[in-house]
């Protein structure tokens, strides 16, 4: 079964899939897949769990912002609304045909966007901006932010990956090209060293940005 939570306000729209997710999981098992897991990781996690296997609610976050993920998704989709496992897939964007395909076989779609004039220094974003500026001070504030008012770590992490993306994308010359680089692998990698080490990601998260280099 798929839910689609759709819009430019990522964090009305994580409130909205973590309020849905915490309601179908009470007798479920909660997978979390992000653009940063491996294709694998994503081929596991829509294969189903089997006949005998607990109940699943997989969280697909940001995933349509990798080609692979979203053809693998869209190759699928079948398979997906037809299983008894809830699928919750969130993104920003999104084309007409897809959405169109996507709504006629969910159970639930809900869209969020942020006022055309809105100020993104007053969301989530506020840590992109910093990440991407190197404002350690800024990032820790607004991380510490993030976590009173709630905001899920995996969400605070696809806007970090998300920042670090549009700064190698942005990058105007070595030295910016290097730092976006470096900040993309640790964030890819950062979910799966945390697993790894039985660390919460809060924390994992915690020692990336203080580990930042600051920009003067």
């Amino acid at each position: 079964m798929l839910y689609l939570y759709i819009g430019t306000d990522r964090k009305k729209a994580h409130a909205a899939l973590r309020a849905d997710a915490a309601l179908l999981s009470k007798k479920a098992a909660v997978i979390h897949i992000t653009d940063a897991h491996t294709i694998e990781d994503l081929d596991a996690a829509i294969s189903g769990g089997g006949l005998f296997a607990q109940a699943r609610v997989v969280i697909l976050d940001g995933v349509f912002d990798r080609e692979d993920m979203r053809e693998r998704i869209l190759s699928r989709t079948d398979d997906i609304a037809s299983m008894s496992d809830h699928f919750l897939l969130y993104t920003e964007k999104i084309d007409a045909a897809t959405r169109k395909r996507l709504e006629r076989m969910a159970a639930k779609v809900q869209q969020f966007d942020l006022p055309k004039k809105a100020d993104k220094e007053s969301t989530i974003f506020t840590i992109g901006n910093a990440l991407r500026v190197g404002d350690k001070k800024r990032l820790w504030v607004g991380y510490q932010g993030e976590l009173l008012a709630q905001t899920a770590p995996e969400a605070i992490h696809g806007v970090l990956f998300w920042a670090a993306k549009q700064m190698l994308l942005a990058a105007r010359g070595d030295t910016e090209r290097i730092r976006g680089k470096r900040l993309v692998a640790q964030l890819a990698e950062l979910p799966h060293k945390a697993r790894r080490r039985g660390e919460e990601l809060e924390y994992a998260l915690e020692r990336f940005v203080l580990s930042i280099d600051v920009i003067k």
